[in-house]
């Protein structure tokens, strides 16, 4: 068991998403990793998708999430349930910061585009 300081972990940054790592394999978990991210009001986190289930607790802001070929709009207090290896989008189409927890069910997490390609972030998950 460790404790980890949420406001002590660092910060990384694509265009429009504020992210940290809150666990993950330096934390000793083998098959989770959970992630904080802030998008900005307009902006929306890269067309991707996991090998692994992933859930998304939205806990404000607005959006809407782009997965197979639909256009779901969601609010806060909402979790959004993406399958594993379905290319999603989430916008942030509100006025305020979106904030977000995502649960992934694998550590390290692998980020690809839509085609398989790997989508490079600045953080480790």
């Amino acid at each position: 068991m460790s404790i980890v300081h949420n406001a002590e972990l660092p910060r990384a940054a694509i265009p429009g998403i504020d992210h940290v790592t809150l666990a993950c394999e330096q934390n000793g978990l083998r098959s989770l990793s959970v992630w904080q991210q802030r998008i900005a009001p307009g902006q929306a986190s890269p067309p991707h998708r996991h090998d692994c289930e992933e859930v998304v607790i939205v806990q404000s802001g607005r959006g809407e999430l782009h997965i197979e070929g639909r256009i779901e709009r969601f609010g806060a207090n909402t979790t959004l349930i993406v399958p594993p290896n379905v290319p999603h989008q989430i916008f942030n189409v509100g006025d305020e910061p979106m904030d977000l927890i995502a649960v992934l069910s694998v550590t390290p997490v692998r980020v690809e585009l839509p085609d398989g390609q790997p989508l490079p972030l600045p953080w480790v998950s």
